[in-house]
């Protein structure tokens, strides 16, 4: 028989072997919440206690859930303003941080040119629906391609608007866009939008370089599909789609003054895009996450889990993979990332934030949202 004060320590230590057991590997079930949705690409909340969930549809439609149950009228309607289809549609949703004072909120779509357009919609007095009428167009982006045309809106903390937007398209970036300051394509873009345009949020760090794009906040990039803020620490994190090789996770945390590049086409992931051209990476900020080809193919980025209905998921970065279906949570230990499965489901989209914290996924084919829950 162990002495007792060896057998406690033995407890003891199964006891927090178990707890980290526990933290690493969260017990989730994606339970099926609202369905009749198809090709989600938002998920997100007013902020007005009203505890509505707003759906965006890559056709062109936002729809309201409420209580888990689809309302019939549609809040807004930009079907005949977009050109749908593929990687373009409508794309992007954000409310301003004052939309119970002022009613304002923002949408991001691909137009019937195949071109960007960031638009300020008002709703109604009543925050029925969106008045089709108050549409201000605030700022546009020619897109030489159809394929990676970004889409994530989102305000930050600082009560700035940031749009992220892919390099334009096509494959390897023909143009370099990623790292070519003069255009917005390849970059996260902050605006100023508390007056009646769009303006260059103060603080943005090329604002007053020549010949280079004053909205640009952040820098080489692919296709930023879905970033967001840690609604606890501020941080932005972003999920970056990759082009043959690694998926890749990039944060900046809330005390950044802007200007990261983060190395597309450069590298990919953590890796030489082009070995033969040479790789400088002298200024480069590195990736916090990167996987492969043997576990995904197309990365769909999430939110920190600040929720209270899952105690082991907090604090954790919840994301997947689009075409493997994966749903992972990341957590981090000094400065290394590492992630564990949380489970499967169909063509994971988008993932959204309601206003308590809770997470919902998007499955792009089968039209169903799904709650994460213990």
């Amino acid at each position: 028989m162990s002495h007792p004060t060896v057998r406690a320590a033995l407890i003891l230590g199964a006891a927090l072997l178990a707890s980290c057991a526990t933290a690493q590997a969260p017990q989730v079930r994606f339970v099926p919440f609202a369905s009749g949705l198809p090709q989600v690409t938002t998920i997100t909340h007013a902020g007005d206690g009203s505890g509505r969930l707003y759906v965006t549809l890559q056709g062109g439609q936002v729809r309201v859930l409420r209580n888990g149950q689809l309302q019939a009228q549609p809040f807004l309607d930009v079907s005949g303003l977009t050109r749908a289809g593929g990687e373009r549609g409508l794309l992007g949703l954000a409310f301003d941080p004052r939309y119970k004072q002022n009613r304002r909120f923002y949408v991001h779509y691909t137009d019937r040119n195949g071109d960007t357009v960031l638009a300020r919609y008002t709703a109604t007095t009543d925050f029925s629906r969106g008045d089709p009428q108050s549409a201000r167009t605030l700022f546009t982006a020619e897109q030489p391609y159809a394929n990676h045309n970004g889409g994530q809106l989102a305000f930050g903390p600082d009560g700035f608007l940031y749009l992220g937007l892919g390099d334009g398209g096509s494959g390897g970036d023909p143009q370099n866009n990623g790292q070519k300051l003069s255009t917005p394509l390849g970059k996260i873009l902050r605006f100023d939008v508390s007056g009646d345009a769009a303006r260059p949020a103060a603080g943005n760090p090329f604002v007053n370089r020549s010949g280079v794009n004053p909205y640009i906040w952040a820098y080489g990039l692919r296709n930023p599909w879905r970033f967001s803020f840690d609604r606890q620490g501020g941080d932005l994190i972003i999920a970056d789609v990759g082009q043959n090789a690694l998926e890749e996770l990039n944060r900046q945390p809330r005390s950044s003054r802007g200007g990261e590049n983060y190395g597309w086409k450069v590298r990919e992931g953590n890796r030489c895009f082009e070995p033969s051209t040479g790789c400088r990476t002298q200024g480069l900020t590195e990736p916090v996450l990167v996987y492969g080809r043997n576990e995904g193919q197309s990365i769909t980025g999430g939110y920190v889990y600040r929720g209270s209905a899952i105690p082991t998921l907090k604090g954790q970065y919840v994301f997947g993979d689009f075409g493997s279906g994966t749903v992972w949570a990341a957590r981090t230990t000094g400065n290394r990332w590492t992630k564990t499965t949380l489970g499967r489901v169909d063509n994971p989209s988008t993932f959204g934030e309601d206003e308590a914290g809770e997470l919902y996924v998007a499955e792009y084919g089968s039209g169903r949202i799904l709650k994460m829950s213990r």
